[in-house]
């Protein structure tokens, strides 16, 4: 098939379009930066530079690539993780989602696309119910003041998505990334991990909220067999194993060759980062991921952390 992939230079992207071109699809990828034009090239890709924050650029772009399906990717979750900048990659992502989703859908619709598969996330599980939710699950519908714009974005992007009647309208809850690219690796200071090294990643109050995992070769495969073979609607995107932070982060930095990291409680860390992180420190739900492996025929090669942090971070 011939695909218009946005947001083909980030962390997923760039390994999808190597995905999808091995398996003989057409990949037309975005860039909002003329610089990684010839990275994507030598991916395999023909690239395009885009404002999808610009409807006509995004119009444009669309009706020359004339294709049959286009991947939603873009976010400007990059670079260093410090907060005042996570605060500012937070609210450019979230434009992505609302701005950026519509303009896509759009140009898709006028060329007449026939699927449209779209990022979205399941840290903001409503949370209610036990410990892990299937798809039945939806988006937090109160959440802290300080994550509302992110989580309305959220929404937005899987109602605007799946609620498509001219074409297959899917959208995918990955679980968080980790492996080559994600930040969170064996890379030198790389995003997150670097974080965690210095022992700026804290596990908040006792930790207990759950997170699930996913390596981003499996957020690549699961994300090929949704192009591929995925029907209108939502699907889960994780490994088997959705552990709760303190669990999870100490094996991280064991693996990354760090000290333990620091335990601070809640009210500190609401005093000096907002409600918001620590709701996902200690009320975050994991995802069960087990339709995407019944419809989709999708097979996790790390369906533990426990083993892909050991394998899977170089």
């Amino acid at each position: 098939m011939k695909i218009f992939l946005a947001g083909a230079s980030g962390a997923i992207g760039s390994q999808l379009t190597t995905a999808l071109v091995a398996r003989g699809h057409e990949v037309v990828g975005t860039t909002r930066s003329a610089a990684k034009a010839d990275a994507l090239r030598a991916l395999g890709a023909e690239p395009v530079v885009f404002d999808a924050l610009d409807p006509e650029s995004v119009a444009d772009a669309v009706a020359k690539a004339d294709p049959e399906v286009i991947v939603h990717q873009l976010t400007a979750l990059s670079g260093p993780t410090d907060f005042r900048r996570a605060k500012q990659m937070a609210a450019a992502t979230d434009r992505l989602r609302t701005v950026g989703t519509d303009h896509l859908l759009a140009a898709a619709r006028a060329v007449g696309v026939r699927k449209v598969v779209a990022q979205s996330n399941a840290m903001w599980m409503e949370r209610i119910g036990g410990p892990v939710v299937d798809e039945n699950g939806r988006i937090e519908p109160n959440p802290p003041a300080d994550a509302g714009e992110t989580v309305a974005a959220l929404r937005h992007v899987e109602t605007a998505v799946t609620g498509i009647t001219w074409a297959e309208g899917i959208a995918l809850r990955y679980g968080a990334f980790y492996g080559p690219g994600t930040g969170v690796e064996l890379a030198p200071d790389a995003g997150m991990a670097g974080q965690i090294r210095q022992r700026k990643f804290p596990i908040v109050g006792g930790g207990a909220g759950v997170w699930s995992l996913v390596h981003i070769v499996d957020a690549v495969s699961a994300t090929v067999a949704a192009i591929e073979r995925g029907k209108r609607g939502i699907y889960h995107v994780a490994d088997d194993d959705p552990a709760p932070v303190g669990e999870w982060l100490p094996e991280l930095a064991h693996v990354l060759g760090a000290k333990p990291p620091r335990r601070l409680p809640a009210w500190l860390v609401r005093m000096l980062a907002g409600e918001a992180p620590v709701n996902l420190m200690t009320q975050a739900r994991g995802i069960s991921s087990e339709k995407a492996k019944r419809e989709l025929g999708w097979t996790l090669r790390y369906p533990s952390w426990r083993k892909g942090f050991i394998e899977g971070l170089g």
